[in-house]
């Protein structure tokens, strides 16, 4: 910036294992979403090393990372980022065009992917004829299309409320216990109480890395549309 040199990660080293849920925490400015870009390898750090599945990251070719990115992470956004010319099923369907599936295939894989959260009434609408809710799970959707082992999810319910919230942490949560790397980020505590590890940032530095003691299941009775 100018002259000053920013440093918006500075000496961060994590290690992060095969289905974990973690949750990235803090306040704007504190580089969790750096750390988002650069694990999802859309951003490349100036100095230290990211492996991913025991490769160096920065050795990849352009082409490698295309590869990579397609076949290991799924990415799910606040803003959904859908296409709003395509249906629901061809949204989902996208990624698997650049894994070399035939239309057929890749239209079957994108409609039992929906069926899985919920939306398999819901194929043929186009975003602008779904919720907020029903958006993000088909967002959900299209980022497991390509069964990728790590899902990095950046405020997925950023722009819901705590109804629908709720029932979109629902889906992570079987996510992970299908076997998936769940990395989280939010600034909403009742959000990351869902992880199984927080990891706090401030400043560019880590400040904390904890196991969550008070894991918040989906179904749990403190949520208070859970209570009857």
């Amino acid at each position: 910036m100018g002259t000053e040199k920013v440093h918006a990660l500075n000496g961060v080293s994590i290690e992060i294992n095969k289905n974990e849920y973690v949750a990235l925490m803090g306040p704007s400015g504190s580089g969790k979403s750096t750390l988002m870009n650069l694990l999802g390898m859309l951003d490349t750090p100036t100095s230290g090393d990211y492996i991913l599945n025991n490769i160096k990251v920065s050795d990849m070719t352009d082409s490698e990372l295309a590869i990579a990115r397609n076949k290991e992470i799924g990415f799910v956004f606040q803003t959904f980022n859908l296409l709003p010319r395509l249906s629901s099923l061809e949204n989902v369907a996208l990624p698997l065009v650049y894994a070399g599936l035939s239309k057929k295939k890749r239209l079957e894989k994108a409609h039992e992917v929906l069926d899985s959260v919920g939306l398999g009434d819901r194929v043929e609408h186009k975003p602008n004829e779904l919720s907020g809710g029903q958006r993000q799970r088909v967002a959900i959707a299209r980022a497991l299309v390509n069964d990728p082992s790590i899902i990095l999810a950046d405020e997925p319910t950023g722009n819901l409320d705590t109804k629908t919230s709720i029932e979109i942490m629902a889906i992570l949560e079987k996510i992970h216990n299908n076997g998936n790397t769940i990395i989280l980020v939010t600034h909403e505590p009742d959000i990351s109480d869902h992880a199984h590890r927080i990891i706090r940032l401030r400043d560019g530095l880590l400040e904390s890395d904890m196991i969550n003691q008070n894991i918040i299941k989906a179904d749990d009775p403190r949520h208070q549309y859970n209570q009857k």
